[in-house]
């Protein structure tokens, strides 16, 4: 289990006890939000250091992702920097406890006072961290110092994680390549590619029985808006069970396919039921080798637990976007219990299973993850996502299938406009900003909010 490390940090001449009584508040309530703490206090700068030095071998003992330096009244910041150098590899949040009132006097230890010291030092020194204060008369910040903390916690989780990709560069786009080092070395993850042929040839080895279970369990029981063929649901399982069975063995937690120039040219078939059956199953899915969308969905799912569909871009308005895909949604995004699927055909390709779900409205946060001369930018913006209305991609048979889509109502569409870098953007419900500002501020990048 992930652990944090708490150090309650107060100065010598302060009672003891009021520095130990703010401490273990502070303590319990990081302990209410969840986290689970490596504590030490008092730390003072007694003479000696004596307190240092102790609280510097029990931190040692255990390991733990992220440090919480507590302080909980004045302290000199030789003190506190005799720890934290311990921990420069770590991130960090300077939490500034506060005073209080007794009847109509205020009561302060001083606590600004130790952390307007050491803010600037941390930033000098290079540290990864947060600073948060307290207010006297208001609800602890406990929760911005945990959310950081779980922000610490994803970072060093992206370390392992990998995106398994089929194929590379779908339709020779641009705005879906990547550069492979410095994304390893930004935030962690890998994409590693493997050949559409390894499906196919582990598709030919899937039995009609395999087939026919996932068929029979999972397929027949979305809701069709009119018949599929039996053939388009055994090939969705078949390609289902290889692609699943290659992502179980290698780790994989996020998944794409060449789409285009892949599944529907080489195979004649379209594997928006491929992602839908994985997305089920809890995997992050995004068509057409969009390596950073991939990227971003991994973030903002383990920042908030939620699958992170993408959303690809029709029409823009004067106060909102037109979102929508041609092919599925993430099994989260559904207003519903299950997708509402239409077996229909588009341009000069065979049957295939769409997802025509109609997808839940609210506010939600759009982000994507940028590459743009040698520099990472994350991209997010807030909007309202809003039932759009009656519409059709063109080419479609007819009469033309409503494609799960969103108006996105978004502050300033000329300003996302001039800035937006590529038709995907990743979409999940709430407000996330500040966590994906936790997690960039730990992994260096920078976020332009649009």
């Amino acid at each position: 289990m992930a652990k944090i490390g708490f150090v309650g940090f107060g100065e010598i001449n302060t009672p003891v006890d009021v520095v130990m009584r703010k401490c273990k508040a502070a303590k319990e309530a990081l302990e209410a939000e969840g986290l689970d703490l490596v504590s030490v206090y008092p730390v003072a700068d007694d003479y000696e250091e004596t307190q240092v030095k102790a609280a510097v071998a029990s931190l040692a003992k255990e390991s733990f992702d992220a440090l919480v330096v507590c302080i909980a009244g004045w302290i000199p910041m030789h003190a506190v920097l005799k720890v934290t150098e311990h921990y420069r590899h770590l991130p960090m949040v300077l939490w500034g406890l506060c005073g209080w009132y007794e009847g109509d006097r205020l009561v302060t230890t001083a606590d600004q006072a130790g952390t307007s010291g050491l803010r600037a030092t941390f930033e000098g020194l290079g540290y990864k961290f947060k600073y948060v204060y307290d207010v006297m008369g208001k609800k602890t910040k406990s929760d911005k110092v945990a959310a950081f903390c779980r922000a610490a916690i994803v970072a060093k989780e992206l370390l392992t994680e990998k995106v398994g990709m089929a194929g590379y560069r779908d339709m020779n786009l641009y705005g879906t390549l990547y550069d492979g080092l410095s994304l390893k070395n930004k935030t962690g993850v890998e994409i590693e590619t493997f050949e559409m042929l390894e499906i196919q040839q582990r598709y030919e080895k899937i039995t009609d029985a395999e087939k026919q279970k996932v068929v029979d369990e999972r397929i027949k029981k979305w809701h069709y808006l009119k018949p599929a063929k039996e053939e388009s649901m055994k090939k969705a399982a078949g390609y289902y069970l290889a692609v699943k069975e290659i992502a179980k063995e290698r780790g994989y937690r996020s998944i794409s396919i060449k789409d285009v120039d892949g599944m529907k040219k080489l195979c004649g078939f379209p594997p928006a039921p491929i992602f839908m059956l994985l997305s089920e199953d809890g995997y992050t899915t995004i068509p057409e080798n969009d390596s950073l969308g991939a990227v971003t969905q991994l973030l903002m799912n383990k920042l908030t637990g939620q699958l992170a569909g993408y959303l690809e871009f029709y029409e823009f308005f004067e106060k909102s976007v037109l979102a929508g895909v041609p092919d599925f949604v993430a099994a989260d995004m559904v207003d519903g219990d299950t997708y509402t699927v239409l077996p229909a055909a588009f341009g000069l390709l065979d049957e295939g299973i769409l997802n025509v779900s109609k997808v839940k409205t609210g506010v939600v946060t759009m982000s994507r993850l940028t590459y743009m001369n040698g520099k990472y930018t994350m991209q997010m913006l807030l909007g309202n996502g809003k039932t759009p209305p009656k519409w059709e991609e063109c080419g479609w048979d007819q009469p033309a299938p409503q494609l799960s889509a969103l108006e996105i109502e978004i502050p300033d569409v000329e300003r996302f406009a001039e800035n937006v870098a590529c038709q995907h953007y990743i979409i999940t419900y709430g407000d996330n900003r500040e966590a994906i500002r936790n997690l960039c501020r730990i992994l260096g990048i920078d976020v332009l909010e649009l």
